[in-house]
């Protein structure tokens, strides 16, 4: 059976209850459930790592590379988290960058991913349901 991987980094462990009116109510469970819903009509199952360590998320890149594809939200790890991308660079199937909110309408130093030029594609200010939507995507490229 197939699998897809979801890594969220540091203070996505806290969602919902993390500052509301830039990241909503939505709980990590909440989007694990609804990202393991869009990917179910395909067969696939869902491996959700969060951690707010950027080493145990290397290793979680590291450790499923039998994944047919990734989401990844990096928090604040975007801005430097040389580690993470180098885990990422050598990650063999296509993943998308979500965050959460417009990290463009944001400070400055939200502006710049270290991932992004690696990422399949990146959803941004879409709210949670930018992973659904990265899902989706997923599920297409896995076609292609």
């Amino acid at each position: 059976m197939s699998r897809l991987l979801l890594v969220n980094g540091p203070n996505l462990g806290i969602l919902g209850r993390r500052e509301p009116g830039i990241y909503g109510t939505d709980t990590l469970a909440d989007i694990e459930k609804a990202v393991a819903e869009e990917i179910a009509v395909r067969g696939w199952t869902l491996t959700s790592v969060q951690d707010d360590s950027e080493g145990a998320l290397v290793r979680a890149v590291n450790q499923n590379p039998d994944t047919v594809g990734a989401i990844v939200n990096p928090g604040a790890l975007m801005m430097a988290g040389w580690s993470l991308r180098d885990s990422l660079a050598a990650y063999p199937g296509p993943w998308i960058e979500v965050h959460i909110s417009n990290i463009y309408a944001r400070e400055s130093f939200r502006h710049d991913s270290v991932l992004a030029p690696l990422a399949r594609g990146v959803v941004v200010g879409l709210g949670t349901r930018g992973y659904r939507l990265a899902a989706r995507a997923l599920l297409e490229l896995a076609d292609a």
